[in-house]
């Protein structure tokens, strides 16, 4: 990238010319990209003009917007893609280099969608979630919502299958309502159920033709079902995968987990923030984590909010909650500890 740069007091001048890369898919299209990055910086004039970007303006903004266009430009090199959700966390200050992982080390393909796309793991820790099952036979992978936990799980699950290192995936889930009654929905037991197991199908939809799926789940090579029917069953041979464990009792997790047979491998996923059990219950996920943690053969994945790969405000979103429990928190020990406080002056 050449730079020409002409500077007069507190202005700046920069002309960057770009090479290596496709303009269209720098820019996007309509100049979607470029447009962020001039609402970005609102301070400068951004231009473009065939491989040119001139930057005019203040200089402290010109040389910020600088930065961030060249970030834009290394991103598209090394991963010879720029989403407008990448430019958009990149142009609120996220560190892509800390999280995401680079084309050159990223052509570790799980396996390909039925477009033929090719499922990877977009971050380092569903790096360490693939890296896991490669070597344990119980992972458990925990976050929150949109870090492809699940997805990522059942791409393991439908390559394992298609290696055939199994003969069968099960996928589970706790039939728990997030405040809504499972009773009053309409249909028998199965369309009853078919909704909390929805998001398994949706991952499976993804991988698998329609036709060949039908075929699997008739002959029971993939089986989905509530964790309620697990009870009593060996699993065997088979990849497993339950979704979904922090909705689980103490219970029901060592029940699901003394089901494996000898040849089973299994992901366990949860969201410790998004629990439905009633206030009086704990969850199982929790605890069976911190009895489990240093059990040879069994591995935990922690993924965060870095590792979100739906919409931009999904990152946003968690980070408002996790704000506010920790303000929530704080102001509750302050209040308990002003209470013992009084309750001691009381006493004496």
């Amino acid at each position: 990238m050449l730079i020409i740069k002409t500077t007069e007091g507190l202005l700046s001048e920069i002309i960057l010319t770009i090479d290596g890369v496709d303009p269209l898919e720098l820019f996007g299209e309509n100049n979607v990209k470029l447009n962020l990055l001039r609402k970005a910086y609102p301070e400068i004039t951004i231009t473009s003009r065939g491989t040119n970007l001139k930057l005019a303006g203040e200089k402290k903004y010109t040389q910020e917007a600088k930065a961030k266009f060249e970030m834009m430009v290394k991103l598209l090199k090394e991963q010879h893609a720029l989403s407008v959700q990448t430019v958009e966390d990149l142009l609120m200050g996220e560190n892509l280099w800390e999280t995401r992982l680079p084309e050159s080390d990223n052509n570790r393909t799980i396996l390909h969608t039925r477009d033929g796309k090719p499922i990877r793991a977009k971050t380092k820790n569903q790096r360490r979630l693939v890296e896991a099952t490669e070597t344990n036979d119980i992972v458990f992978a925990v976050g929150p919502a949109g870090t492809g936990k699940t997805y990522t799980a059942v791409a393991l699950a439908v390559r394992a299958l298609k290696n055939r290192k199994v003969k069968k995936i099960i996928l589970t889930r706790p039939a728990v309502e997030a405040g809504e009654s499972l009773g009053f929905l309409p249909g028998d037991l199965k369309e009853k159920i078919d909704p909390y197991l929805r998001p398994l199908y949706d991952a499976l939809d993804d991988m698998i033709a329609p036709d060949k799926l039908a075929q699997f789940m008739a002959n029971r090579i993939i089986e989905i079902a509530p964790l309620a029917f697990m009870r009593g069953r060996t699993l065997d041979n088979a990849f497993i995968i339950l979704d979904e464990a922090q909705n689980c009792s103490t219970l029901q997790i060592k029940m699901f987990l003394t089901r494996l047979g000898p040849t089973a491998q299994c992901v366990i996923t949860g969201d410790l923030s998004q629990i439905d059990l009633p206030y009086n219950q704990k969850s199982g996920l929790y605890r069976a984590m911190q009895i489990l943690r240093h059990v040879d053969g069994i591995a935990e994945v922690e993924l965060n909010v870095d590792d979100v790969v739906r919409h931009r405000l999904v990152k946003e979103i968690i980070n408002a909650y996790e704000k506010s429990d920790k303000a929530l928190r704080e102001k509750a020990e302050k209040a308990e500890k002003s209470a013992r406080k009084t309750r001691g002056e009381e006493e004496e």
